[in-house]
This record gives structure tokens, sequence and C-alpha cells, in this order.
């Protein structure tokens, strides 16, 4: 859960703040940027944290009154930019901005230092409201700008997968108590396994049949399987499965440390551990594992359990990683990994790389998200910040792939999900571009991601077409379901899936501004995704709209049930076990004039399948005319044929159409490339 931060309202009085200097400026799009500024304060107004900013005391918020002007569809390509800035980074200053009538549109209360805001850039008045959460002495400054959206890469072209959701028994104790799931496949067994608050369920999917049926069992940690502490109280539910051990790892955030088990035999027995290092931190506790790193310092095992294991949790000013040498039985001290100098207090999800690297994300550093990066095993840690990735609400997640490409996965200071991809253990950074465009995703929460194949993975989260501020509990009516998009090109490009359609997850408002939240914060703070021996995307969330909820759009539910969402179809994250497909695809067409009337069509044709065709026909078409029709009479899979027809006609325009597999013989995994069109003119 998240620590208490700053709560999204309605109905601010805005005569009871001071103005800042300068009080009020215009941005347009003739004059796009504008900057002003306030302080010092002296004296913290933390009272955001348990609702509405309080801003009657002199000196509590600062408002600064901006205009905004520009005209019809200038936010296709722009967007409204506010940034508030302070040199003291240990200090924290929360920013609101509101409407008119004084309701919150949108927020950034966090510890990020500069806090952001991205808008759309719609013509109106609005109220940019600064709180010193913990000002230290500081004054803020602000800028307001107008900026171009960078165009985004169209989405890719493969068939993305569907999906399958499977929900727990409800009988199950913490069935319907599952925020803040986490999901592991032990690919020895290929049992799942699934956290739902203090219990841990396993799912057993047969195969055999389309879609898998699955097998539930309550397979949770106690005293007579193994575990005194298992499944006994908890602050923050955890689980980790390493896929090549089997090894599995509930934990239970207790304060300053953990009461954690481990299971060898997916929860058939359990085993104690010590739960983490010490210093720990006292929330957002996280547990991942995998191989040590070669030459770094602790590289070798001191059992016969050949992997690292990692606890990591943050407290607030710092965040602390420790590792276990001897299989998560006991820890190493906690190693601090970052300070409030440098990033927020909240980190996301540990993960481990294949040469040992280990990755830990955080939301905010600075104007940008990051991971923070250890190559020694947990000894010494560095951030790396993703450029271009704004700070948000929720946590961002790591996925890396067989050979070590890290794909980060987030949700920017406009609400959007994003992705990156690293080659260099994070050095650098490409291929940033927002994902879910092709459902007009235009706020989303709890992205998680897993990679596969080095050029293969998948970010998995909750979205909604609906804009707008989407944690008003009052007034925002967004439907959300479970979005995964999927890049087989190693980041280049990403399609997407909607895995829960025609049944949200969630309807109205979510609320991801912590312990201070209403009902919508049924969900808590985040969700996880893994991958099966196949290669299937495994998602585990908690379902906020079940029962009545899906179907009556004025039930907005706010359950939070054990839910697994599977990959039933379509290529995995493993390239080994794709389903053969064919797709013919026209790849070009070249049409020139000659004399005498005379027209040459050129064509490439290309398998772009991975079976090969046998007698694969192209047809010409000037006009309505045949003027060709050719045969290839094998092609294999990559391989491509230039093929030629000429023909006479009469002087004019024409339109030369040409159409590979014209007669639809051929079942294709994408039938609209097969057909390219071009005119030419007959002197």
């Amino acid at each position: 859960m998240t620590a208490v931060v700053g709560l999204l309202a309605t109905g601010f009085t805005l005569s009871t703040a001071d103005a800042a200097a300068p009080s009020q400026g215009t941005v347009s799009d003739a004059d796009t940027s504008l900057t002003w500024g306030g302080g010092p304060f002296l004296v913290p107004n933390a009272t955001g944290a348990a609702g509405t900013p309080d801003c009657s005391v002199p000196q509590s918020c600062d408002d600064f009154a901006l205009h905004v002007a520009t005209p019809a569809g200038y936010g296709t390509t722009h967007a409204l930019n506010i940034k508030v800035a302070w040199a003291n980074t240990a200090a924290d200053f929360d920013v609101y901005v509101l409407d008119k009538g004084g309701n919150v549109v949108d927020t950034s209360a966090s510890s990020a230092d500069p806090e952001q805001v991205i808008l759309p850039p719609n013509s109106g008045d609005y109220t940019v409201r600064v709180v010193p959460y913990a000002p230290l002495g500081e004054s803020y400054s602000a800028t307001a700008t107008l900026t171009e959206v960078p165009a985004n890469p169209a989405p890719g072209t493969q068939t993305p997968p569907n999906f399958a959701t499977y929900a727990a028994p409800s009988t199950f104790k913490d069935a319907n108590n599952a925020g803040e799931p986490s999901i592991g496949t032990n690919f020895k067994t290929g049992a799942t396994l699934y956290q739902a608050y203090r219990s841990t369920f396993k799912a057993t999917f047969d195969d055999s049949v389309s879609p898998a049926r699955v097998t539930w069992s309550d397979v949770s940690a106690k005293a007579a399987n193994g575990c005194p502490q298992g499944s006994t109280v908890s602050l923050d539910p955890i689980l980790f499965t390493d896929h090549q051990t089997g090894r599995t790892f509930e934990s239970q955030l207790s304060g300053a440390n953990s009461l954690t088990c481990y299971t060898d035999d997916d929860g058939k027995t359990w085993s104690p551990s010590t739960g983490g290092g010490i210093p720990s931190g006292v929330d957002h506790q996280t547990i991942g594992g995998g191989p040590f790193a070669s030459g770094g310092v602790g590289a070798l095992p001191t059992s016969a359990y050949p992997d690292a294991v990692y606890y990591c949790s943050q407290d607030i000013a710092t965040a602390f990683c420790a590792v276990s040498r001897d299989g998560g039985t006991t820890f190493g001290a906690g190693v601090p990994t970052y300070s409030l100098l440098d990033c927020g207090g909240l980190h996301g999800h540990i993960k481990v790389a294949p040469d040992g690297t280990a990755y830990l994300p955080n939301k905010g550093c600075g104007a940008d998200q990051a991971v923070v990066v250890s190559k020694d095993n947990g000894t010494t840690w560095t951030v790396s910040k993703v450029p271009g990735a704004t700070p948000g609400d929720s946590d961002p997640s790591v996925g890396v792939g067989s050979n070590g490409t890290t794909y980060f996965g987030y949700v920017g200071a406009d609400g959007k999900p994003g992705v990156a991809v690293s080659r260099d253990q994070g050095k650098t950074w490409t291929d940033r571009q927002t994902v879910g465009t092709s459902f007009g995703i235009q706020n989303a929460v709890f992205p998680t991601v897993v990679a596969g194949d080095d050029d293969r993975a998948s970010i998995a989260y909750l979205g909604t077409p609906a804009g707008g501020n989407y944690q008003d509990n009052a007034n925002f009516h967004g439907i959300w379901h479970l979005y995964v998009d999927t890049t087989y090109d190693g980041g280049k490009t990403w399609v997407t899936s909607d895995a829960t359609p025609g049944d949200p997850v969630q309807v109205g408002s979510i609320c991801t501004s912590g312990t201070t939240c209403g009902d919508d914060r049924n969900l808590l703070d985040f969700m996880d995704v893994t991958v099966d021996d196949h290669g299937r995307i495994t998602v585990g969330f908690a379902d906020g709209c079940i029962s009545a909820c899906v179907t009556d759009p004025n039930h907005t539910g706010r359950d939070s049930y054990a839910t697994i969402a599977r990959q039933s179809a379509g290529n995995t994250l493993f390239a080994k076990y794709d389903q053969p497909t064919s797709n013919a695809t026209l790849s070009s067409l070249a049409v020139a004039a000659g004399k005498g009337g005379s027209v040459t069509a050129t064509m490439l044709v290309k398998n772009t399948g991975t079976t090969t065709l046998t007698d694969l026909g192209t047809q010409v078409l000037d006009g309505t005319r045949v003027v060709g029709a050719l045969t290839t009479a094998s092609l294999a899979p990559g391989a491509s044929r230039t093929l030629g027809v000429t023909w006479k006609t009469t002087k004019g325009n024409h339109t030369v159409t040409a159409t590979v597999d014209p007669a639809d013989r051929v079942v294709e995994s994408n039938e609209a490339d097969n057909k390219l069109q071009k005119s030419v003119t007959v002197r």
C-alpha cells in the first residue's frame, strides 16, 4: 500500500489561498510559455494527507490564475505541461489544478521534484494551487508551457493475443479481498500461484481443451504446513516465484521487516524465512530473484540454492535492498538504494536479469521515472532515468528479456501508459512510446511488465478511454478494462488486447492516493503479470466489478476479487511455441506507362508467414479489367518474388490494382496486406 499522500478532491475555496507572483498569466498558441513563483515557505501544510488541503492559514497554499487560449483541434498535437520545482530536493510541494468551478482536474502530489501535471490544452480559466507539503524554507518556481506532443509510432501489425479469465472460488478466504495481488509460475510443474492478501492460491491449468480448464486450491502457508508466521498478519502482501528453481516466496509486511515463508512444492509445505535484511523499510516491500552477477561482491551462493534473492522496501526518506545468498532463508544487511535527494520514496517491484543485473523501478526521480540498478549483487546501486517518462501516480514496472533487453512500463503525468527499452542495462533508453492508442486509452493505472524472448514483452494495465480526473469519486464515470500490450519486435511496435471485453474491471474512479481514499481504494496500488513455461502471458488482477456491476452501468461495484487473465490464443512470449502461420504480403507495386499505350506493373510478393506457400496467385486489374493472372509455384517463409505484367490500354488516367491471393485460398494471419493500388496516365 502506498504511504499517505495528498488526496484528490473537489470543492476547494479559492479565496483562502495566497497569490503567487505574478498572480496570473496566459498561455496561447501564439505565446506558449510563462513562469511564476512563490515563497519562501516555512510552515508545512500536510492537511492534504487527510483529504482536501486546508488553505485557510496564510501561506498554507499559493494560487496562480492561469488562462489558456487555444484554437479548436489544438489538443490533437499539443499538451499543457505545468511544472513546479524547488532547489532543495529534500523539500516537497504538491500541485493541484482546479477548473473555474473549483473542481480538481488533475494533481501531482508525489515526492518528485519537479512535480508535473500534463493536461489537454483546452481553452479556459484554471487555478494552479501549490501546497508546501514539506517546504523546509524553500521557494518554488513554476512554468506552464504548451508543448508539441511527439508523434507516436503506429501500432504493430501482429495479431494481438486473446485471453480467458478465471476467478478464484468464492469459498476461498480472501477471494474477494485481493487488492494488490501477486502472481508467479513454476516452470518445473506448470503451477501458477496467486497471492490474495494473506492467502496463497494455486491454479493448475489443463491445456488439452480450449480455453483451458483451471483447478484451484488454497495452499496458504501456516504452522500446520511448516511456517508458523504464514498467513497471520499483513500490512502488505507480496509473492514471487523463481521460474527456474520453482521456489515461491509469500511475504507479509510487518512494519520494519516482514513475515516470510517459501515453498519448493507449490504450497504443499512451507519453510520460514527471516524475511529481509536489517535495516528494512516500513512500506512497499518487494521480493525478487535470479542468477548472481558474475564477478560482483558476494557472487557465490552459500547453499545449494543457485540464485540470489532480493528483499527491498522503502522507509519514506530512502529505500533498502538486502540480498540472500542461501535461497531466502536469511538475508544480509539492508543497503540504501537511493535517498529523497535522488528519488521519491516509493518504488515498484524488483526484477533480476539473466546476467544478474537487478532493477528497482521508481515513479519519480526528479523530472523522470527511473530504474535503480545494481550490477554487483546489491552492493551498490545507480539511478538510471528514463528520459521523457514523466512522473505519474502508479509505480512503474520492469521486464527483462532472455538476453538482457530491459522493458520499462509506466504511466506518465498525462495519465497514459507508456513503454521504453534499454539494451545496455539502463544506461540509455530508446523506443519510448505511448501504448493503448488503438483503444483510445486516456487514463491508466497499475502498469506491470513481463518479458520472454529478448524481443518479446508485454505490459498489462487497467485503462479507460475516458479522460479527466480519474480519482474524482463523485464525477468520474469511466469504464475500466484490463489491457495488455505486446511487442514481438523488441519494443519497436506494440499491439493491444482488451483482456476483459464486455466485463469491466472497475466502473467509476480509482484512487491511487494512499490510505485516505474512499471506497474507490478497493484495488489498492498494483497488480502483477508473469509467463508460464510456454510463454503464455498470465495476469493476476483484482476484479472490482463483479455480479450486477458487469451489466448495470449504475452499479459501481468496488469489489477486489482474485482473478487471473491467461493467454488463450496467439503467439506467446516464447517464439519456439508459435503456431505456424500463413501470410502473403504484396510488399510493393510500381506502375509505368510506355510507348504505344503499353503499361507495365512490377510487384514484389513476399511470404511473411512461417509456412511455405504453394500455387500462390497474383492478379492485376486495370480498372475492372483483368490484365494479369500469375501463379508462384512455391514461396518459402521469408522469401520474396518479383513479378511483372505488361499490357496495352487506352489513353487517359487508369487505376491499377494488384492483389496477392485474390481468391482468398490461403487462410492468412493478416488479410489486410494483400492489395496495393496505383494510378497511371497513358498518353
